[in-house]
């Protein structure tokens, strides 16, 4: 069935976050509470609230988005090319392009959104955040009423599962063990929140979130066993 996939009708992509403020003490009263209640099973006595907060970001009524990079196949030219694009800035704006995106070019029923680990994190999240700004819905990420099969997304973790849903594989091991070139990296997701608020270098966290945007596609052309995209097939548009 995933050889049956027209690469053309998946936009890959990948999301960065981090925590909605740069301190704890931005928070007001309310949402302080809330979130101690929020963290308290994950951070249990090891660290106070205040004290977990560098990790708001993976929360999405916590956090927010800085970066979304999107990435398509296009053999149009006669040869294969693998665009990616890239959406920073204000959340809101972040969120408006990219609904864009999907409105012009990714809206058939055809069309699918592929992500690693994306129905538990990116699309939800994204989701999330534009109800949060009150901003419309694209119809890919506008789920309710539609049956298993009728949801238009691929996830790279879920195809390696196998229906294992035990089991938790990271981008970076899953690279590894196919056998796919990882390029030097320069952050990690740990990394994000300190170089966003405390270095304000947003490029190099768009440039690692390109990075695992083109490794989404690579995972995929590998569980299709066709050749991994070669570095005169990737463009930056």
């Amino acid at each position: 069935m995933l050889h049956k996939l027209n690469l053309e009708n998946i936009l890959f992509l990948d999301i960065e976050t981090v925590p909605e403020f740069r301190n704890y003490s931005e928070l007001s009263d309310d949402k302080k509470i809330l979130w101690e209640e929020k963290s308290k099973y994950q951070r249990k006595d090891e660290f106070t609230a205040e004290e977990f907060y560098e990790r708001a970001g993976i929360w999405s009524e916590f956090g927010k988005i800085v970066c979304i990079s999107a990435g398509f196949f296009n053999f149009k030219s006669g040869s294969r090319k693998f665009r990616v694009t890239s959406f920073k800035g204000e959340e809101e704006k972040i969120l408006k392009d990219f609904t864009n995106l999907l409105d012009e070019y990714f809206f058939q029923p055809y069309h699918l959104l592929c992500a690693h680990n994306g129905k538990e994190f990116d699309f939800p999240y994204i989701a999330r955040r534009m109800l949060i700004h009150n901003l419309r819905l694209p119809s890919k990420l506008d789920l309710f009423g539609k049956k298993p099969w009728e949801v238009p997304h691929l996830d790279t973790l879920e195809l390696w599962k196998f229906g294992d849903y035990k089991h938790y594989t990271s981008l970076k091991l899953l690279t590894h063990v196919l056998g796919i070139p990882s390029p030097k990296e320069d952050i990690d997701g740990s990394m994000v929140r300190e170089v966003y608020y405390e270095n304000g270098e947003i490029d190099r966290i768009v440039e690692y979130c390109e990075r695992d945007v083109i490794a989404i596609a690579q995972v995929l052309l590998r569980l299709r066993q066709e050749p991994l995209l070669s570095e005169t097939e990737i463009v930056s548009v």
